[in-house]
């Protein structure tokens, strides 16, 4: 179905559906089971200290044959020596966030890895694409986790038209009618988080996946505006805190203090009125936990009623 798509073909994969690189989350488990599966699984490195990166990628060496990536926070403290992981391990795709990944370009090229950057912005995108990057993921609002202010919809077919690279749609999808969405925009693939949070594979305490599993479109609230750092979780007793915080205008050193650790108390601990739940919009879409596998078929197989439904439509 996919043989002349530019991802699938630039990444030797069979799906064009990537698995967003969630912190604390999006590890080898999960990362084997998406790239098994036929899409590509990408490591979440957050914070991580270059040690535990390379275990983890090592893992995923043991449970897949398949392409993977390792997804790098490029405001990490450790950001070089993840590189250099990264490169010693001929990672086949990075994926970056929160900065230029251009200094670190020569070094990955040199191994063979493709590097995708997460851009929230049309400038952005142009920006990285001339500094020769392979892919970019254009990311809307709607995402879970740290997020932009632009809309998928508006996003996607602005930084389609601005650039001559193929481009990741993220943000909101969560089904086959978000998949073909985001074709239909001009995207050549999607990536997705929160569809693969409520999955089997998924190390997500269980008070986590059920929290996603009760919540309503409505569920999500945006904290950290004031920072610059805004980010989606859905709404619980921290939460209400940071924005009272926020309200009597406490400094970034105070604000970040408080969210310090709280997403691991949450993904690993299960505290989720404490913990910062970070999850999408289209958690509200979500009923059912599900095996990887499952997910990436259903959404390739959905393809074809909705193929079939706007063809009904402009007959």
């Amino acid at each position: 179905m996919f043989e002349k798509n530019p991802i699938c073909k630039l990444l030797n994969i069979k799906y064009p559906i990537f698995q967003g690189g969630m912190a604390w989350i999006g590890t080898a488990e999960l990362v084997s089971a998406v790239s098994n599966a036929g899409g590509l699984g990408i490591i979440g490195a957050g914070h991580m200290p270059p040690d535990i990166l390379r275990a983890e990628i090592q893992k995923a060496k043991k449970w897949t044959d398949k392409p993977f990536g390792v997804n790098i926070m490029l405001m990490s403290p450790f950001v070089k020596e993840v590189m250099q992981v990264v490169v010693d391990e001929r990672v086949a795709v990075v994926t970056t966030g929160a900065g230029n990944p251009a200094e670190y370009l020569p070094a990955l090229k040199e191994v063979g890895t493709k590097v995708i950057p997460v851009v929230a912005s049309v400038a952005l995108a142009k920006r990285l694409v001339r500094s020769g990057v392979d892919a970019v993921i254009a990311e809307g609002t709607e995402s879970g986790g740290h997020i932009g202010d632009i809309t998928t919809m508006a996003l996607v077919p602005q930084v389609v038209d601005a650039v001559d690279v193929p481009v990741i749609a993220a943000g909101g999808i969560g089904d086959s009618r978000g998949f073909a969405a985001a074709i239909a925009l001009g995207a050549s693939g999607i990536q997705m988080g929160t569809r693969f949070v409520v999955s089997e594979e998924c190390i997500a305490h269980e008070n986590y996946k059920n929290l996603v599993l009760k919540a309503k479109d409505r569920s999500t609230v945006v904290t950290g505006r004031s920072t610059g750092h805004p980010v989606r979780v859905i709404g619980n007793k921290m939460t209400r805190e940071y924005s009272e915080m926020e309200a009597r205008q406490a400094s970034t050193e105070e604000l970040e203090k408080f969210g310090a650790g709280r997403l691991n108390l949450a993904t690993h601990k299960g505290d989720v009125e404490n913990g910062s739940v970070m999850i999408g919009q289209i958690s509200g879409m979500l009923d059912e936990i599900k095996p990887v596998s499952v997910i990436i078929e259903n959404m390739v197989a959905g393809l074809v009623p909705v193929k079939d439904r706007v063809n009904d439509f402009l007959k």
